[in-house]
C-alpha cells in the first residue's frame, strides 16, 4: 500500500528527532487503523441511513411522497402495495391508513317530503380508497389527521346528505322500500365523500321512526288491513267448502240418475232385440220351408228330363252305330281299290328308281377319276413348294445345333474359369489362415501361454472395443440411479459388496494395461484391488506386484512400452 519507506514522510525525521526524555508519538500504523474505523462506520451509517430511506408500502396503507415528487401536476405520489426510495433533502413521506371507520349517525327530527319528522339511526362505515384520484384527494385534504377528526368531516357530511335525502322521499317509501332508500342515500352521499378521498363500504339503518306516530299508524292500518284480508281469506275459504259439498251433492244424485237411466235404457234395448231376433228366426223358418218344397219339385222335374234326354241318347246311338257300319264297309271297299293303285305306283317308281341309280353310279365314277387327277397335280405342285422349305429347315438345325455348341463349349470355359479362381481364392486363404495360425502359435510361445496372447489381442483391439461401447450407452440418459438395500450384513451393504466385486475384475485388465500396452495403472486404483488379482493388504505395495507369468517382456518379442504420460 506504501511503496516508499516510512523515513521518506515528512512525520519521520520528526520521530527521529524526538529526544529520549519526551514521550514516544503514535505510531503511523495506529493513525491508519483508526481512519479506516471511521470511514467504515461512516459508510455503514450511511448505507443504513439510506437503507431507511427506501420505505415498502403495505396493503393496509397508502405511501404519500411529498415535496418534489417529479410530477408537475400532482401534489404528491401516492402508492398502495409498492415500495419508493424517499429523496432526502427533496423528499419526506407520511402514511395514510386504509383501515375501515364506522360512524354513528344518531339522526333524529329529520324532515320528510311530508314535513314530518323522522328519527333514522343508522351505522356508516367509510374508508379511504385506493383509486389514484381517491388517493390524491385523500392525501391533499386528510394527510396528518387523526381518525377522529376524519370521522367527524365524514359524520358532517353524512348527517347534510342523509337529511337531503329524506327531504326528498315521502314516508311510505322510506319505510317500505329499504333498497331505494339505501341507493337513494349511496348515490347522493358517493360524490361528496370521494370529494375527500374517501368511500362508502356500507350502510345499515337500525330503525326508522317518526314523532307524530305517522308510520306506527300506517304499521296499524297495514296490519287491520291484513287482518281482513285474513278474514274475508277464511270467509272465502268456507264458501268454497259449502260450494264444494253442494257439487258433490249434485253430481252424486246426476250420477245416480244417469245409473237408473242406463239400466232402464239397457233392459229396453235386450227385449227389442229379442223380440227381432225371434221375428227373424220365424221368417228363416218360413223360407226355408219353401226353399225346401221347391228343391223338391225341381228335383222331380230333373228326374223326367234326365230320363228323357238318356232315351234319345239311346236312340241316337243306335242311329250312330248303324250309320258306322255302313262307312266301315265303304272305307273298306275304298281302301282295296286304293292298295291296288299304289301296288302299281311302288312298281313303276322301283324301276324309274333302278335306271337313276345306274346313271348315278357312272357319274361317281367319272367324279372320283377327275377328283384323283386333281389331287396328284396339286400334290406334285406342294412338292415343288416345299422343296426350298425343307432346305431353309435343315439351314436353321444346323446353325441350332452349332450355336448349342457353341454355347455349351463357352459354358464350359466359364465353369472351368469359375473353379479355377475359386481354387485360387482357397488355396489363397488356406495359406493365409496357415500361416496366420503358425504366426498365433509363434505368439503363443512367445507370450508363455494362450491367455497373454489373448490379452495381447485384446490389447490390440482395446480402440475398437471402447468406441463400440460408448456407441452403445452413447444415447442412454441416465436421470437418476436408485440403489435400494435389502438386510444389509452387519458392517456391509449391498452397494458396497456391488463395488467390491467390480473391482476384483479390474486386476486383470490393469495387468494387461501395464505389463502388455505400457500404461502406468493409477495408485488409486491399484490400492483399491491390487495388481494380478492380489490384494494390496498383504504388505507389499500394489505397484510393486510381480505377474504370474513372464508376459512378452521375458520373451523379447513385447514391443517397447509407451512412457507413462502417453
Amino acid at each position: 500500500m506504501f511503496p516508499l519507506p516510512l523515513n521518506s514522510f515528512p512525520i519521520a525525521p520528526c520521530l527521529a528527532a524526538t529526544p529520549a526524555g519526551t514521550p514516544a508519538s503514535v505510531p503511523l500504523v495506529v493513525w491508519l487503523a483508526l481512519i479506516c474505523v471511521v470511514v467504515v462506520l461512516v459508510l455503514f451509517s450511511l448505507g443504513m441511513w439510506l437503507a431507511k430511506r427506501y420505505k415498502r408500502c403495505p396493503s393496509n396503507r397508502v405511501l404519500v411522497i411529498y415535496g418534489k415528487s417529479g410530477r408537475g401536476h400532482e401534489a404528491a405520489t401516492c402508492i398502495h402495495g409498492g415500495a419508493k426510495f424517499i429523496m432526502p433533502v427533496t423528499q419526506d413521506f407520511a402514511w395514510l391508513s386504509l383501515e375501515p371507520m364506522q360512524i354513528e349517525i344518531p339522526l333524529r327530527g329529520a324532515l320528510s317530503m311530508e314535513n314530518i319528522r323522522v328519527n333514522v339511526p343508522s351505522v356508516f362505515t367509510v374508508a379511504i380508497g385506493t383509486a389514484p384520484e381517491l388517493m390524491q384527494n385523500a392525501a391533499i385534504r386528510l394527510l396528518g389527521m387523526p381518525r377522529t377528526e376524519i370521522a367527524k368531516r365524514s359524520e358532517d357530511i353524512i348527517f347534510g346528505q342523509l337529511r337531503q335525502v329524506i327531504a326528498s322521499m315521502p314516508i311510505e317509501d322510506i319505510n317500505r322500500d329499504r333498497e331505494k332508500f339505501l341507493e337513494a342515500i349511496q348515490k347522493s352521499l358517493e360524490p361528496e365523500l370521494r370529494k375527500i378521498g374517501l368511500v362508502l363500504i356500507n350502510v345499515n339503518i337500525t330503525d326508522i321512526t317518526d314523532e307524530s306516530g305517522f308510520i306506527e299508524a300506517i304499521g296499524q292500518k297495514a296490519a287491520s288491513q291484513a287482518i281482513q284480508k285474513a278474514r274475508g281469506d277464511v270467509a272465502d275459504n268456507e264458501k268454497m267448502g259449502e260450494i264444494r259439498v253442494a257439487d258433490a251433492e249434485r253430481e252424486k244424485v246426476v250420477q245416480v240418475a244417469n245409473a237408473h237411466k242406463l239400466r232402464e235404457i239397457g233392459m229396453r234395448e235386450a227385449t227389442r232385440e229379442q223380440a227381432v231376433r225371434v221375428a227373424d228366426l220365424d221368417k228363416e223358418q218360413q223360407v226355408g220351408e219353401q226353399s225346401a218344397a221347391f228343391q223338391k219339385q225341381a228335383q222331380v222335374k230333373d228326374a223326367e228330363r234326365e230320363m228323357r234326354v238318356k232315351l234319345a241318347d239311346a236312340e241316337a246311338r243306335a242311329v250312330e252305330g248303324e250309320n258306322l257300319a255302313k262307312a266301315d264297309v265303304a272305307a273298306s271297299q275304298a281302301g282295296l281299290q286304293v292298295k291296288k293303285a299304289e301296288a302299281y305306283q311302288m312298281g313303276e317308281t322301283r324301276k324309274v328308281q333302278a335306271e337313276a341309280a345306274v346313271l348315278e353310279a357312272e357319274h361317281v365314277a367319272r367324279a372320283k377319276a377327275a377328283l384323283a387327277e386333281a389331287q396328284r397335280i396339286e400334290a406334285e405342285r406342294r412338292a415343288a413348294l416345299e422343296a426350298p422349305a425343307k432346305a431353309d429347315k435343315a439351314k436353321i438345325e444346323v446353325e441350332a445345333a452349332a450355336e448349342a455348341a457353341k454355347r455349351r463349349i463357352e459354358a464350359e470355359g466359364e465353369a472351368a474359369a469359375i473353379f479355377a479362381r475359386l481354387d485360387a481364392e482357397a488355396r489363397g486363404q488356406f495359406e493365409i489362415l496357415s500361416k496366420k495360425g503358425r504366426g498365433l502359435q509363434q505368439i503363443i510361445d512367445a507370450c508363455g501361454g494362450a491367455q497373454q496372447a489373448f490379452q495381447l489381442l485384446m490389447l490390440e483391439h482395446f480402440d475398437h472395443l471402447v468406441e463400440a461401447s460408448a456407441k452403445a450407452i452413447s444415447n442412454i440418459k441416465f436421470d437418476k440411479i436408485v440403489v435400494w438395500e435389502s438386510n444389509p450384513a452387519a458392517g456391509q451393504s449391498a452397494t458396497a459388496n456391488w463395488l467390491h466385486n467390480m473391482s476384483r475384475t479390474l486386476p486383470p485388465m490393469m495387468q494387461v494395461m501395464r505389463d502388455i500396452g505400457g500404461v502406468e495403472i493409477p495408485e488409486t486404483l491399484a490400492t483399491l484391488a491390487g495388481v494380478n488379482g492380489r490384494p494390496a493388504a498383504d504388505g507389499q505395495p500394489a505397484g510393486d506386484a510381480t505377474p504370474k507369468h513372464p508376459g512378452p517382456a521375458a520373451s523379447g518379442s513385447r514391443p517397447p512400452a509407451a512412457p507413462a504420460g502417453a
